[in-house]
Formats: C-alpha cells, structure tokens, sequence
C-alpha cells in the first residue's frame, strides 16, 4: 500500500509538472504573438455600398503579390491574389471589442466607408468613431479613435498563410505599399 501511494504522489507531480509546463510555453507564446492571433477573421466578400472601384490601381484584380505586412499571422512573405481594389481613405484605428477582451491598437485598415456617419471629408488623427466594419470579431458596433489616416488605394486579398494556417479569402484591406508585384 506504501509502494502505490508513492506511485500515485509521483505520477501526481509529474503531471502537475507537465501541466505547468505547457501553460507556461503557451503564455510566452501568447505574449509574443501579434495582437489579431485569436481574432477570427471574416470571410466576406461584401463591399461597403458607395465604395468606388479603384480607376487606375497599381495591382489589378487577378494580379499576384507578394504581402509585406504582418496584419495577422502569416500574412507577411504570403502571395496574395487581388480580388478587389477601390479608392478610399484608410483608417488606422485602435478600439476595444464589442465582445470584451483586450483593447486592440492601431488596426489597419478601417476604410472610410466603414465608420459611422461620415461625409465626404476625411477623419482626422484622434476623431472618436463608431466603427461599422465587421473584419472582426467584435469590432462592428466599436468606439474607436482614428490613429492614422491615408487617401489610397485599398485591396482586398485572398492568400495562404506562411505558417500553415487556413487559406485567407477576401482579407480587407491591404495598401499599394504593403504589396510587391510578382512579374
């Protein structure tokens, strides 16, 4: 009876062990992985209502790139394919979801056909917004503040994560400088 308690005592501390372990590596993992790991992105093709098609874009629809961006896990190195490109103003903007969790900073890109109540004129850095895109899991319905603001080209994307995740399709939105053509 001595020996199978101490058998159990081990196997116990072995276990609890391990179990540290593991949560120990996931946290440091956790810690060191961009901020849109555990966001599930949104896979719909669907395009704000008054959004332009872009009249002279640098990539083409059906034009390959090479992603130079790392907006989520394995984007960055990732050939890309060009499903959409539109001219707009695009938006740098850090909220907290609508779902709870941790605010997120300096998201790119929120365009301006996707926040709430604007007119033609472009936000300004620091502008308090209601976020309507939904890229995100909570990010439609956000407050959020204007980070940054650009007039460009947007393009909406469909590639293959360098690190073994799921093929991406329809990723919005990406700009003319986060892409190399591939000749």
């Amino acid at each position: 009876m001595k020996h199978y308690s101490l058998a159990i005592g081990l196997v116990a501390i072995l276990l609890a062990g391990g179990c540290g372990n593991k949560t120990d590596t996931s946290n440091e993992a956790q810690n060191e992985q961009p901020p849109h790991e555990e966001m599930e992105h949104n896979r719909s093709g669907v395009v704000p209502k008054h959004l332009k098609e872009a009249s002279n874009p640098k990539f083409a629809v059906g034009d390959k790139a090479i992603i130079e961006t790392d907006h989520m896990p394995g984007m960055k190195g990732a050939e890309a394919t060009i499903v959409g490109a539109y001219d707009t103003t695009a938006y740098e903007v850090s909220y907290t979801p609508t779902t709870g969790g941790p605010k997120v900073e300096n998201h790119k890109w929120v365009i301006h056909d996707e926040i709430k109540d604007t007119n033609d004129e472009p936000l300004q850095t620091g502008d308090e917004v209601t976020i309507e895109a939904d890229h995100m899991e909570g990010m439609k319905g956000a407050i959020g503040k204007i980070d940054s603001a650009v007039k460009t080209t947007v393009y909406m994307i469909d590639y293959t994560p360098t690190d073994g995740g799921e093929r991406v399709v329809n990723h919005k939105w990406v700009t003319d400088d986060e892409l190399t053509k591939i000749e």
